[in-house]
C-alpha cells in the first residue's frame, strides 16, 4: 500500500531528513542490484520481454489505486507490492529491484509529481523490494520453490515481509507529513489495510499458480489485477460512501435539540468528523457570532471576525434553507493543505447546511419564545416600576419557604410603609413620588441580603421576607438595618427630601400560612405607627386593636353614611335546567384609598364598630332594591343576605328586616337569611327567639357551610331552617375524595329527611354539575354559571339567557320530555312533599 499527501509547503525538517535517508539507503540498494545484474546480463529477447513486463506490472500496481482522503491527507491502497513478489517469482531479484526503480520513476513523471514525492516513492519501493529479497535469500530455498502449498507458505512469507516493510517505510513519513503521532496514524484504517493486504496477496498467489502453468499467461495477469482492483475499489467506496450517509443521518438527528449552544456545539464536532476536516467554522449573521472547532470540541466561541490560526484550504457552505430564501450565515470546513471534495461530499455539505441552518433557525425560534416567557413571568411577579417582587412573587415564595424550608432556619416579614409619601405625590407630582419609589426599592434592596426577598407591594408599601435566620431576635436588628437605609434623604431633582418609614415585624406563624404572616405584620406595622414608634413587632395580646386597622381616621362611619359599602350577587341555579332561582348578595367595600376590599378584612372590624345595625340594614336595602328590580323585570328571583351572628343576638334584628320587607313592598318568603355555624349552643336560647319571629313572618332561613362546624347536627336540631349550604370545600375535592363525596351523600340524605333544601356552593365545572345532580341535589351555585356582579349585570345576563331561555345561566342537563331516571330516595322525597315549596336556595 502507498500513500502520498497533498501537503507541499513548509515542510518539516525532520521530513526532509527522513526522505534523505530513505533515498541513500535505496541509492545503496539499487547499486547492489546493479553489480549483482552485471553478473547475469539479461542476453535475450525473452529476458528484455520479462524485464519490460516487471517495469509495466510496477508502474501499473503503482497507478491503479483505491483512494481513501482522510482531511487533508489522501491514502492510496496500490498493488506495487504485489507487483513486487510476482516478479520476484518470475525474474532473479537484481532485476525486480531495478524494474521497481524505473517502474516508479515512469510514474512519477507522468503524474508530474513534486521532487520529494518522487524521491520517496523510488526509494520506498525500491527499498521493499530489497527488503523482499532479504527475505528470498533468508528463507535459502529455491525460488519459485516447488510444491503448491510449500509455494504459497513461503510466498506468504515474502509477502508479509513486503508490505510491513512498505507500512514502516510509510508511516513515519506521512505522519510527519500530516501532523499526526505515528501511532495514531498507524491505527487509522488499520481494517481497510489489512483487508487490501489479503486481497492482494490472494491476486498474488492465483496468479504464481496460474503463471506456473504457463510463463505466457503473464501478459492476462494486468487485466486480472485491474478487475479485481476494481472490484476491491468499489467495495471501499461503497462502504465509505454508507458509513458517510450513516453519520450525516446520525448528525443530522444529533441536531434536533432547542438549545443554540447546544446545536452548535453538535455541529462543529459532528461535521469535523463527517467531513474528515482539520477545524469547523459556523458564522452566524444574527449577532455576529462565530464558533468555531473540532472533533475534540468547541475552540473558539466570539465575535465574527476573529482570526483563526489554522492557515488551509477553506470549503464554504453558505446555511441556507431548501428553497434558498433564508440565509443565516456560512459554515466553513478547514482543512491543513489542498483539498477537493468529492460530488458525494459536496452534496452531503449542502444537506449537512440546510439541516443545520433548519436546526439553529428552530433554536433562535425557540429561544426567543423562552425569551419573551420568561419576560412574561417576570412581569407578572415583579413590580413594573422598581423591578422588585410584586404582592403575587411574595406570597408565592413565602408559601413555598412555611411548607417545605422549616429546617432552614426562621422565616419572618417585615412589612414597611412610608409616611406622608401623600404629601410627595400631591406637592411635587406623581412623577417625583415615583422616582422617591424608585430610590426607596434601591436602598431596600441594597440593603437586604442575598436569601431575602424584597417586594413592593403597592404604593407606598413595601415588605421584606427573612429567611434562614438564626433565631426570631435576629429579624428586629435586621428591620433597623433596612429602615436605616432609608434615614438619609433623598435627592429629587437637585432637591433633598425626607421620608420617613414605618416597619412591622412578624415570625413565621404556627398556622394560617403566609397570608396570616402577611396580616400579623401590617397589624404590627400599624402599633408602630400608633405608638410613634419606627418598628413594632407582632404581639398577640394588642391584635384585638389593629383588627380594626381600617377604621382609622373614621373610615367605617364614613363609608356607611357615603354608601362605600356595595353588594355584588351570585345566582343559584336548578343543575337540571340551569333556571335561576335566587341570587346571594354578596357585600364589598369599596374604599376610596385601598380600592375594593374583601368582607373577610372588614367584616370583624364592623362587628367591633357599633356599626353593625347601620351596615346590616345598607346591605339588606341594596339586596331588596336589586329583588325588586327583578321582579319588575319579570324575574321573581329570591335574594339571600348573610347575617352576622351578632346580629341575631339583638332583639331589634327582626323589626328592622320585616321594617324594610314592608319599605320595598316584597313577600316576606322572597329573602333567605343565611347564618353560620360560628353560633354557640350558649347563645341559641336568644337567638331562637329572633329566628321565630322571622320563620313566622314568612322569612326563609339557612344554614351556610354545613358540614365545617363541630356542631352542625346540634344547630340543624335548634335552629328552624328551610336550606342547607354544602361548603365549597367538599364540591371542589369530591371527585378526588371520598370522604367529601361522602359528606355531601349524607347531607343529601339528612335533607331529604328533614324536608329541607340542599345549595352545592363552589360549581365549577360541568362534571361537578352532573355528579351533584345524580346524587340527587337540585341547586348549585359558583363560578360555572357566574361570578359575584352588580344587579344590573346579573339582571342582563337573565333577560339574556342560555340558549335563547330568559332566565337561564346554563343549557339543561337533559332535554325538554326526556325520561330522566331520578334516584330512588329523592322519587320517595318528592312524592312525600306534593305542596312543598319552590326551591329558594340561599
Amino acid at each position: 500500500m502507498s500513500r502520498t499527501t497533498r501537503r507541499h509547503t513548509g515542510f518539516d525538517p525532520r521530513l526532509l531528513s527522513l526522505v534523505g535517508l530513505l533515498v541513500t539507503l535505496a541509492i545503496v540498494v539499487a547499486v547492489a542490484a546493479a553489480i549483482a545484474t552485471s553478473h547475469n546480463v539479461p542476453d535475450s529477447a525473452g529476458d528484455v520481454s520479462t524485464i519490460s513486463a516487471l517495469v509495466l506490472m510496477i508502474a501499473l500496481g503503482a497507478v491503479v489505486k483505491a483512494r481513501l482522503r482522510i482531511r487533508s491527507t489522501t491514502f492510496s491502497f496500490a498493488w506495487v507490492e504485489t507487483a513486487i513478489v510476482l516478479g520476484l517469482a518470475l525474474a532473479p531479484p537484481s532485476w525486480v529491484i531495478l524494474s521497481t526503480g524505473v517502474g516508479i520513476a515512469c510514474v512519477s513523471l507522468v503524474n508530474r509529481l513534486t521532487a520529494i514525492k518522487t524521491a520517496f516513492g523510488i526509494a520506498k519501493h525500491t527499498l521493499v523490494a530489497g527488503g523482499a529479497t532479504l527475505v528470498v535469500v533468508l528463507l535459502g530455498e529455491r525460488w519459485p520453490p516447488d510444491g503448491l502449498w510449500h509455494h504459497l507458505v513461503l510466498l506468504g512469507l515474502v509477502y508479509l515481509a513486503a508490505a510491513v516493510l512498505d507500512d514502516l517505510l510509510a508511516i513515519p513519513v506521512i505522519a510527519l507529513a500530516s501532523g499526526t503521532r505515528i501511532v495514531r496514524q498507524f491505527r487509522n484504517h488499520l481494517d481497510l489495510r489489512l483487508a487490501g493486504f489479503a486481497v492482494r496477496f490472494i491476486v498474488a498467489a492465483l496468479t504464481l499458480i496460474i503463471l506456473k502453468a504457463d510463463q505466457r499467461l503473464l501478459l492476462a495477469v494486468p487485466p486480472l489485477v485491474l478487475s479485481l482492483h476494481l472490484a476491491y475499489s468499489a467495495r471501499i467506496r461503497g462502504r465509505t460512501e454508507q458509513q458517510a450517509w450513516q453519520r450525516l443521518a446520525r448528525t443530522t438527528d444529533a441536531l434536533n435539540v432547542v438549545d443554540l449552544d447546544n446545536v452548535l456545539t453538535t455541529a462543529v464536532t459532528q461535521a469535523a468528523e463527517l467531513f474528515s476536516a482539520d477545524e469547523v467554522e459556523i458564522e452566524l449573521r444574527d449577532g455576529g457570532r462565530t464558533v468555531r472547532g473540532g472533533t475534540g470540541g468547541i475552540t473558539f466561541d466570539g465575535p465574527t471576525g476573529t482570526p483563526t490560526d489554522v492557515d488551509a484550504t477553506i470549503v464554504p457552505a453558505p446555511l441556507e434553507g431548501h428553497d434558498r430564501t433564508v440565509d443565516i450565515g456560512v459554515l466553513r470546513l478547514r482543512f491543513r493543505g489542498p483539498v477537493q471534495l468529492s460530488e458525494r461530499e459536496q452534496y452531503t455539505l449542502r444537506t449537512f447546511a440546510s439541516a443545520l441552518c433548519t436546526a439553529v433557525r428552530n433554536a433562535q425560534a425557540y429561544a426567543e419564545l423562552a425569551r419573551v416567557a420568561d419576560e412574561h413571568a417576570y412581569a407578572a411577579s415583579h413590580d413594573a416600576l422598581t423591578g422588585l417582587a410584586n404582592r403575587r412573587h411574595l406570597l408565592d415564595e413565602g408559601t413555598e419557604q412555611l411548607s417545605t424550608r422549616h429546617a432552614d432556619g426562621v422565616t419572618a416579614l417585615v412589612l414597611i410603609d412610608l409616611n406622608h409619601f401623600k404629601e410627595v405625590n400631591d406637592t411635587l407630582g406623581h412623577a417625583a413620588g415615583d422616582q422617591v419609589l424608585v430610590q426607596v426599592a434601591d436602598r431596600l434592596r441594597d440593603a437586604a441580603q442575598a436569601t431575602d426577598l424584597v417586594a413592593r407591594l403597592g404604593g407606598d408599601e413595601f415588605a421584606v421576607l427573612l429567611r434562614g435566620l438564626p433565631a426570631p431576635a435576629v429579624a428586629a436588628h435586621r428591620a433597623e438595618t433596612l429602615l436605616a437605609a432609608l434615614h438619609e434623604p433623598f435627592e429629587l431633582d437637585g432637591m433633598r427630601i425626607s421620608v420617613e418609614a414605618s416597619g412591622g415585624i412578624s415570625g413565621a406563624p404556627s398556622n394560617g400560612g403566609m397570608a396570616e404572616l402577611l396580616r400579623r405584620a401590617d397589624v404590627a406595622m400599624y402599633q408602630a405607627k400608633r405608638a410613634g414608634q419606627r418598628i413594632a413587632t407582632y404581639a398577640p395580646t394588642r391584635d384585638t386593636a389593629d383588627l380594626g386597622r381600617l377604621t382609622l381616621g373614621g373610615d367605617l362611619p364614613r363609608a356607611v353614611a357615603d354608601h362605600e359599602f356595595v353588594v355584588n350577587f351570585q345566582p343559584i341555579v336548578d343543575l337540571g335546567t340551569g333556571e335561576v332561582t335566587s341570587a346571594e348578595a354578596l357585600a364589598r367595600w369599596h374604599h376610596p384609598t385601598h380600592g375594593m376590599i374583601d368582607p373577610l378584612r372588614f367584616l370583624e372590624a364592623v362587628e367591633r364598630s357599633g356599626l353593625l345595625p347601620a351596615f346590616a340594614e345598607a346591605i339588606l336595602d341594596q339586596a331588596l332594591i336589586a329583588a325588586v328590580s327583578w321582579r319588575d323585570a319579570g324575574f321573581d328571583v329570591p335574594v339571600a343576605v348573610n347575617v352576622s351572628p351578632r346580629s341575631l343576638l339583638d332583639a331589634r334584628f327582626p323589626g328592622s328586616v320585616l321594617a324594610r320587607l314592608r319599605a320595598h313592598d316584597l313577600p316576606p318568603d322572597r329573602l333567605v337569611l343565611e347564618l353560620t355555624e360560628t353560633l354557640t349552643l350558649s347563645q341559641l336560647d336568644v337567638v331562637d327567639r329572633v329566628l321565630s319571629r322571622l320563620r313566622d313572618e314568612g322569612v326563609r332561613l339557612a344554614l351556610d357551610d354545613f358540614g365545617t362546624g363541630y356542631s352542625s347536627l346540634s344547630l340543624l336540631s335548634r335552629i328552624p331552617v328551610h336550606e342547607l349550604k354544602i361548603d365549597r370545600s367538599f364540591v371542589t375535592t369530591m371527585e378526588s375524595s371520598a370522604e367529601a363525596a361522602a359528606v355531601i351523600r349524607s347531607t343529601l340524605d339528612l335533607g331529604r329527611s328533614l324536608d329541607l333544601d340542599v345549595v352545592a356552593e363552589g360549581v365549577e365545572s360541568e362534571p361537578q354539575r352532573r355528579a351533584l345532580w345524580e346524587l340527587g341535589c337540585v341547586a348549585g351555585q359558583g363560578h360555572l354559571f357566574a361570578r359575584p356582579v352588580p344587579s344590573g349585570t346579573l339582571l342582563a345576563a337573565l333577560q339574556r339567557g342560555s340558549g335563547g331561555r330568559p332566565g337561564t345561566l346554563a343549557a339543561p342537563l337533559h332535554d325538554a320530555g326526556a325520561v330522566i331516571r331520578l334516584n330512588q330516595n329523592r322519587r320517595q322525597a318528592n312524592r312525600s312533599r306534593p305542596d312543598r315549596l319552590p326551591h329558594l336556595p340561599a
